[in-house]
């Protein structure tokens, strides 16, 4: 597969983190859960620039469209995927429409490539992050809670209202959300302080109402040529700053990412890293700009980490869409999926693309309907898989 880097582009103009016009570009590396049959578990980053060159080069853009631009024979995969779009809806996406992809592949003269583990989570960082801060805003309710948020009490648009509060016209992170958050948090001590001597509690936000606020003042007249980047560094430091700045000794138990983390966004994290600065029991720890991005990048993909699926259903699962007729029966020629763990879903997406016509051959041989698969049906076969191991060679 080709891994040429080229800047990805988009033009989704409410959306957070991507408020861009036409020309602009949006560069974004997503670190994402990688795990090959093979290979321990690990991060390993996808990059979304080299995901669209995959895209493009590979003819996916010959059917599919990608918020209007591209073919018209396939879905649309910026309108068809919603905010719920994780590597479990991926990879069931995928395996449900393969053998229409590969029946309009051979239509049209079209070779199938090889897809390895790298360029599938290259895809699925690039699909990502053409809905990244996929919520869309409302200029209209974001100027009412920068009012109903006492932010306009203290922040100005062109002028300042309060000793050590820039007007928006200032804010250089207008631009990129993350350097927006991490602005919010390293002066969120002065801004409880603020709010303390005025007697008026800390305003919460939801993943939501802060998407509504940033779309409000980056389409200002004083801010609307300010020029929006967006650069999300891989997870890696993230672990050590996680545990260095104090974070892991308070999340733990109920307050355990492992139980906080499930199909959440950066938005929703964003927010969160808000709503929880006035709750430390101690200052909280400031961060720079990299650091913001690591800190945020580590809490993201330790969802990818979790296992979310129920193995018990996930054995059910395998039987029931004839996966045990072949994997569990030496004859077939199909392999013992036993031992081979760790799955993940990038992984599975990468074994379908290399295997999958094989596969549909074989079932068909033995009269099989080729299996359909919902996204938590997934996440249980890959659970179920994962319980494997060890079991095997």
């Amino acid at each position: 597969m080709p891994t040429s880097s080229r800047p990805a582009s988009s033009s989704r103009d409410k959306c957070v983190g991507q408020a861009l016009s036409p020309g602009n570009r949006a560069r974004l590396t997503l670190c994402i859960l990688l795990l090959s049959p093979a290979a321990a578990q690990t991060l390993i980053p996808g990059d979304a620039r080299r995901g669209e060159q995959i895209f493009r080069n590979e003819s996916c853009i010959q059917c599919h469209s990608l918020n209007g631009q591209g073919g018209k024979t396939a879905p649309d995969l910026g309108k068809r995927i919603d905010r719920n779009y994780t590597p479990a809806v991926m990879t069931s996406l995928m395996w449900n429409h393969a053998p229409a992809m590969w029946a309009a592949m051979r239509q049209q003269g079209i070779v199938k490539s090889t897809l390895s583990p790298e360029s599938a989570a290259d895809l699925f960082a690039f699909f990502y992050s053409t809905r990244f801060f996929e919520k869309p805003g409302d200029a209209g309710r974001g100027k009412q809670l920068f009012a109903a948020k006492y932010c306009a009490d203290c922040h100005g648009i062109a002028g300042s209202k309060a000793e050590g509060a820039p007007p928006v016209a200032r804010w250089e992170s207008l631009g990129d959300p993350l350097a927006l958050v991490r602005q919010m948090w390293n002066h969120s001590v002065h801004m409880s302080a603020a709010f303390e001597k005025r007697k008026v509690a800390w305003p919460k936000l939801t993943s939501q109402e802060l998407t509504d606020i940033l779309v409000y003042l980056q389409n200002l007249p004083q801010t609307r040529g300010s020029a929006a980047s967006f650069s999300f560094p891989t997870a890696g430091g993230g672990q050590a700053l996680f545990e260095s700045k104090g974070c892991a000794q308070c999340h733990t138990g109920k307050q355990a990412l492992e139980k906080l983390l499930h199909n959440v966004t950066l938005t929703d994290i964003a927010a969160a890293m808000w709503n929880h600065a006035p709750e430390m029991m101690q200052i909280p720890p400031t961060f720079s700009q990299e650091e913001m991005g690591q800190i945020v990048g580590y809490i993201w993909a330790r969802q990818f980490l979790l296992e979310a699926g129920n193995p018990v259903r996930g054995k059910r699962i395998f039987a029931e869409k004839n996966c045990a007729t072949c994997h569990d029966d030496a004859s077939s020629g199909a392999p013992s999926l036993a031992g081979h763990a760790p799955f993940s879903d990038i992984s599975m997406v990468a074994v379908l693309w290399e295997h999958g016509p094989r596969m549909m051959e074989r079932m068909r041989e033995r009269n099989l309907a080729w299996p359909q698969f919902f996204a938590a049906q997934m996440s249980d076969l890959i659970a179920y898989l994962n319980s494997l191991r060890g079991a095997g060679t």
